[in-house]
């Protein structure tokens, strides 16, 4: 999730940590960060990087996460708070009290933004429980809501089984359970229930 070049050596995953008040909690948010990239690294490049035998502390507030992929960044998260769970089996992270996520191109910019009040993160799978007030908008201004999707950072997918409703600039289409691909470019409903008709001023804002 910019300003990896100093890592580039060591490995294709390039990261910083903007703000953060924890004193010990850079390696644990680190080690968050490598498992929220593409997982295609050598382990002992990341092990070069994070050794987990070092991790102190487990909860961090206002935490700012970038990561790359080939030295091009692809995701900042926002988080106001969390919380690492390494006991738990399987073990995961806890985002609360509100997440973002943007997506960006090659050109770094903004293809869509995802908000919520919580995220589960579950380590070992590379997947995301997001839920309650959950909204991703995209490029084009269409809008998915919805309180719950999961996001499989491996396809680089997002899933829900739960009601969705979408907002063209033309119409609001309703449902139950959505694919799309993780920045909200592509998606289908599959088990549409309506449609409904709207003027573009007649769209939220």
């Amino acid at each position: 999730m910019t300003g990896g070049s100093s890592n580039a050596n060591m490995t294709k995953i390039s990261l910083q940590i903007l703000k953060q008040t924890s004193r010990n909690i850079i390696p644990g948010i680190l080690f968050i960060c490598l498992l929220l990239a593409s997982c295609k690294n050598d382990p002992d490049d990341i092990a070069a990087l994070v050794n987990k035998n070092t991790i102190q502390e487990d909860k961090a507030d206002d935490v700012t996460i970038l990561y790359s992929e080939n030295g091009q960044t692809k995701v900042r998260l926002f988080a106001k708070e969390f919380v690492r769970n390494e006991v738990a089996k399987p073990p995961f992270v806890d985002m609360k009290r509100s997440m973002k996520v943007e997506f960006f191109d090659d050109s770094m910019n903004v293809n869509s933004v995802l908000t919520a009040k919580y995220a589960r993160y579950y380590e070992k799978q590379g997947n995301v429980l997001i839920r309650d007030s959950v909204v991703v908008v995209n490029k084009k201004g269409e809008r998915l809501n919805t309180e719950e999707l999961i996001w499989n950072q491996n396809v680089k997918k997002i899933y829900t089984e739960k009601f969705v409703k979408v907002h063209t600039p033309t119409q609001i289409m309703f449902g139950n359970g959505l694919e799309a691909n993780e920045d909200f470019s592509w998606y289908v409903i599959k088990n549409p229930t309506g449609i409904v008709q709207v003027d573009k001023s007649e769209m939220p804002e």
